[in-house]
């Protein structure tokens, strides 16, 4: 149990550091900045019961030490790892007699959701009467793990991870302030390893500034007077030297795993979804990619890759790390072993050619949509067929401009289920080619540059019976 005290100067860089008043906070302007609610309330002096629920290293513990100083509370710290039901007694036998004297007590206890039911249900009549003002810090779900009676008589508000620019802005204070920091010391360094020590700490600005004073210490005791990156990645671990986000290795990495992925090779797919996520990679970023992947190398072969990969993103997302990984790992082997094709992009790239080559031609009459009388009267939706009223569902009319109407964009691969695709393709383009069905367009624009369209044709869109 311990109350509020000011860092010493031996003390971690990162108490030393801590904010002092709601302007020296870096990041959580959501909370924070103008006009936010945590703002109000230690504006106000207020001391309400909170739960802050934020990952490692956003800043529930120092919020938590301002509200008691603005409100000028008592302020006690409990660890729920390491206290139990007499520790709350003991805080709330000090707490009775300083309510008499008129001063309020907060109580921080941190990772709250550690406590049992019984050990909250203890908390409760003594929030409820005022006895205690309590501000629980927690990096699980509040909704899950903190018991309803208690998380009602409690405020939630939701910390996020600090981004990498917010890393490095605090990192550059501790550099330069020579009273709490490190500005003593006068230690050269550049933006670009302010932000690799932002990338290794994952939104943990304790991590960062942890990263950023023994690479201090590191560079101290070898009489250097300059922050180097080779500093920098002996004293952040594996981390930093299997893998730098934004930096080279990262393209390096995932480009193996995608590469590795489009050679069927799950072995060393899994090795380099092992790299990344060893090395602290949004797991998401990884879901993103495999995702595309799914969909441009694997395509109609195997239509469920995509679902796949779409679920594993969805996973991923709502389970968190580290059990996220398990669906990652599922997707990567499936997306490994499964057939490929690019027929579906290469079709598209070939739509999209065709569109530079020709611009915006004019759509068939029988596609146009008829919902007015007068455009019924132009012919529009003339000659359409209802699919559904054919026996087998197909109808052989021509469905591309005239320009065009013998373009094939999309060549299934013969793989996995596109080997069906071109059976059907063959026998639907064949009896299209025969069937002389020729929709009425209306007014057809010439197709530019009557050279050059052919050209595309030939190069792009084969077409057997060329017309």
């Amino acid at each position: 149990m311990t109350s509020e005290k000011i860092p010493a100067r031996h003390a971690p860089l990162a108490d030393r550091m801590r904010p002092r008043n709601l302007d020296e906070v870096v990041g959580q302007t959501h909370l924070v900045g103008p006009g936010a609610p945590l703002r109000i309330l230690l504006e106000a002096g207020e001391l309400p019961s909170l739960i802050l629920w934020g990952p490692p290293g956003s800043g529930k513990t120092t919020l938590a030490r301002l509200f008691g100083r603005v409100a000028g509370a008592r302020f006690v710290a409990l660890s729920a790892v390491t206290s139990g039901v007499r520790e709350l007694r003991e805080v709330v036998s000090e707490a009775r007699p300083a309510a008499a004297r008129g001063q309020r007590t907060l109580l921080f206890l941190d990772e709250i959701h550690r406590y049992h039911r019984g050990q909250q249900d203890a908390l409760l009549p003594h929030v409820e009467n005022g006895t205690l003002s309590l501000i629980g810090a927690t990096t699980e779900n509040p909704s899950f793990e903190i018991n309803a009676p208690l998380l009602s008589r409690c405020r939630t508000f939701t910390l996020r991870a600090l981004t990498d620019v917010e890393l490095s802005a605090l990192l550059e204070r501790a550099l330069r302030d020579r009273e709490h920091g490190l500005g003593a010391a006068e230690l050269a360094t550049e933006a670009e390893i302010l932000g690799t020590i932002s990338s290794a700490a994952d939104g943990d600005a304790r991590r960062a500034l942890g990263i950023l004073e023994s690479a201090a210490a590191l560079a101290h005791r070898r009489g250097q007077h300059a922050l180097s990156l080779e500093i920098v990645r002996e004293v952040a671990g594996r981390k930093l030297l299997l893998y730098d986000r934004d930096r080279e290795e990262h393209s390096n990495v995932i480009s193996a795993l995608i590469k590795s992925l489009r050679a069927s090779d799950p072995d060393a797919a899994l090795y380099y979804l092992a790299r990344m996520l060893e090395a602290g990679e949004d797991p998401l970023f990884i879901a993103r990619r495999l995702i595309i992947f799914a969909a441009e190398d694997i395509g109609n072969s195997e239509p469920v890759a995509l679902s796949l990969a779409t679920s594993a993103f969805l996973a991923v997302e709502r389970i968190g790390m580290p059990e996220g990984r398990i669906p990652l790992a599922q997707t990567v082997t499936f997306l490994a072993c499964a057939t490929k094709s690019k027929a579906s992009y290469n079709g598209l790239s070939a739509a999209e050619a065709s569109v530079r080559e020709y611009g915006a031609l004019p759509v068939p009459l029988h596609l146009r949509n008829a919902p007015t009388a007068l455009l019924r009267e132009l012919s529009y939706g003339r000659g359409y067929i209802d699919p559904h009223s054919l026996p087998d569902a197909f109808v052989a009319t021509y469905n591309l401009p005239p320009e065009i109407k013998n373009s094939l964009f999309y060549q299934p691969s013969g793989r996995g289920t596109e080997a069906e695709f071109v059976r059907r393709l063959a026998e639907w383009r064949a009896r299209r080619s025969t069937s002389g069905s020729k929709p009425d367009t209306g007014a057809a624009q010439e197709p530019p540059s009557t050279g050059s369209s052919a050209s595309f044709l030939s190069r792009n869109c084969p077409v057997p019976g060329q017309e």
